[in-house]
């Protein structure tokens, strides 16, 4: 899987930018603050329709202007033409010039995997950090993940506005309460399933993949649902969640949230049986991460028989010598990677002898070179 190009307008801090992608590496170069990153969430934007760096779409239009667009041509055995149009107060997704209303099918065409400097938020952030990276990466491989997920969001919106409804006393009709929370388990059984093998197949491969990086066993990531598994068959979720939007209705009343639900759901990272949120040291931290991700390769290749756009964001200069190599090493020739660095002296000869170099400086392409 390759981006041949990528063209945005009027896009954070770019006027117009048109760029041809080599499909191996490629590095971004140049000092802080010329848009080094802002390039990289265009690249981000267009596979996931959204950015990851802010909720509202309006700031990723550059100031005084009335739109933002990016547009890019993804080649997965067959070509795509992908393209986003922000505007101020609505947003277009098309595919090969036709507008897309089903955002599952948009998302599933391209994939890929990105590496920040403050990934570390994934293992000191919230439930909800997780969440938003199990959702991500599930959704890239599974439309059907991606649709139960915003459906259960809508009923659980619905479920949580009627507690606070019973909250100020209004008369529970106790026919759509139940048919609510039905639906609501039905959504559920297919989300604890999904997030349940999706872990189980990152630690197929991160446990090994950590010792690569650190010489040391015993990592692992431990899936937290917020009800006791004992096991994932339909009937045993089903029986659990009915049990719990049943016998906790009247502390919900009261507190106004629905408590229980793939919504509450966490997981979290060990190195044997120590807990890295709380044990952990930042070099532990970061292998973690890059373990974690490097495992995701595998299972997307092994969804779509070919590998995601790898992007790494300044991650270099914040990792040692050997954890830089060993990183390096699992970036296959056949792999499209799209990396960012302020300073081409942390990155190994051999990989920029073999790299697309491409010198940004305020919004615009100063040199690209072809080794």
């Amino acid at each position: 899987m390759q981006l041949k190009n990528l063209k945005i307008k009027n896009f954070r801090n770019y006027d117009d930018l048109k760029l041809e992608l080599s499909d191996g590496i490629n590095i971004i170069y140049g000092d802080n603050g010329q848009g080094k990153t802002n390039l990289l969430e265009s690249i981000y934007v267009l596979s996931f329709t959204k950015s990851h760096r802010s909720f509202i779409d309006n700031t990723l239009i550059k100031n005084e202007k009335n739109n933002a667009i990016i547009k890019g041509t993804l080649v997965n055995g067959l070509s795509y033409d992908l393209e986003i149009i922000i505007e101020k107060n609505k947003k277009q997704i098309k595919m090969d010039g036709n507008v897309i209303n089903k955002i599952g099918d948009y998302i599933e065409k391209m994939n890929i995997i990105t590496f920040y400097s403050d990934d570390l938020d994934l293992i000191k952030g919230s439930p909800q950090e997780r969440r938003k990276y199990l959702n991500l990466g599930l959704s890239q491989i599974s439309k059907n993940y991606y649709n139960t997920v915003n459906d259960y969001n809508k009923l659980i919106k619905t479920r949580n506005d009627y507690l606070k409804k019973l909250s100020n006393k209004e008369k529970i009709n106790q026919e759509y309460f139940d048919i609510l929370t039905e639906y609501i388990v039905e959504k559920s059984v297919f989300i604890y399933q999904m997030r349940d093998k999706y872990i189980n197949k990152l630690n197929n491969s991160c446990g090994t993949i950590y010792e690569n990086i650190t010489g040391k066993k015993g990592f692992h990531v431990k899936y937290v649902p917020s009800i006791e598994l004992k096991d994932t068959s339909k009937e045993t979720i089903r029986a659990l969640m009915k049990e719990k939007l049943t016998e906790m209705v009247e502390k919900e009343i009261g507190v106004r949230s629905t408590l229980y639900g793939p919504h509450r759901d966490d997981f979290e990272f060990y190195l044997n049986k120590n807990n890295l949120k709380n044990y952990g040291s930042q070099g532990q931290q970061r292998a973690a991460i890059l373990a974690l991700k490097l495992s995701e390769i595998e299972i997307f290749k092994g969804h779509k028989k070919t590998n995601p756009i790898i992007l790494l964001d300044d991650v270099f200069s914040e990792l040692d010598k050997d954890v830089r190599n060993n990183l390096l090493d699992y970036i296959k020739n056949d792999m499209q990677v799209i990396i960012t660095t302020t300073d081409l002296t942390h990155m190994d000869k051999k990989i920029i002898n073999k790299a697309k170099l491409i010198n940004i400086k305020q919004g615009k392409i100063i040199e690209e070179v072809k080794q």
